[in-house]
């Protein structure tokens, strides 16, 4: 039996995913988490083998969640279920640990398909993914700005976008906000930009977060 925990910030979707894997042999859903720190939580305690993995949700988020979660469970294998379809998140995603990409327009046959792939260690990425990462290296279209960032710095601009200030944001990360403001700063010099609210103005403007 596979035991699958989901983990994403709306009920309805959680009960929705519950429902379609329920009647499925050898695939049982043990836990339901509605953000990435409760996924963390329960990870430790429930031992999912797979997990269904949210990226846009209310404090860490599922990037930071993710890494956490594979650094700490090596063997709980993580399958991102998201609507964030463009770059960078399926490159900071694939970074921080997750064995599986699947778009939330995912019929329930693919979804076990990657359920029981990466159960047994195996990559399973959504043909649109998929396609998209082929013809990153060799598009004509400009890269997101976004894409030079690293995992913790993509994942903070995500946090800033949620209304965390700089130490709920310190705190969820377990670092100074010393460290934080270095980190921000080294997000501005990268990206040409001066404050946190042009940050977020570039990321609605790139399209990285939905206004």
């Amino acid at each position: 039996m596979i035991k699958v925990m989901v983990v994403d910030d709306h009920e309805l979707i959680r009960s929705g995913i519950r429902a379609l894997l329920s009647d499925l042999p050898n695939i049982e859903v043990i836990a339901t988490a509605a953000s990435g720190e409760e996924a963390i939580l329960l990870a430790k305690q429930q031992k999912p083998n797979v997990i269904l993995m949210d990226v846009r949700m209310p404090g860490i988020g599922g990037i930071a969640a993710t890494q956490k979660i594979t650094t700490a469970h090596p063997d709980i294998k993580i399958i991102a279920l998201t609507s964030c379809t463009e770059e960078p998140f399926p490159t900071n995603l694939l970074k921080a640990g997750a064995h599986g990409y699947l778009t939330k327009g995912a019929t329930v046959e693919k979804m076990t398909q990657a359920i029981q792939n990466v159960a047994v260690g195996k990559k399973f990425l959504d043909p649109e993914i998929a396609h998209k990462l082929a013809l990153k290296n060799t598009s004509n279209t400009l890269p997101s700005p976004f894409e030079q960032l690293s995992i913790r710095e993509f994942n903070i601009v995500l946090m800033l976008n949620n209304g965390l200030n700089h130490k709920a944001i310190a705190e969820k990360l377990f670092i100074s906000t010393k460290t934080l403001n270095s980190y921000r700063y080294n997000i501005y010099e990268k990206l040409n930009i001066k404050t946190d609210v042009e940050l977020i103005l570039l990321a609605n403007q790139t399209g990285l977060i939905e206004p």
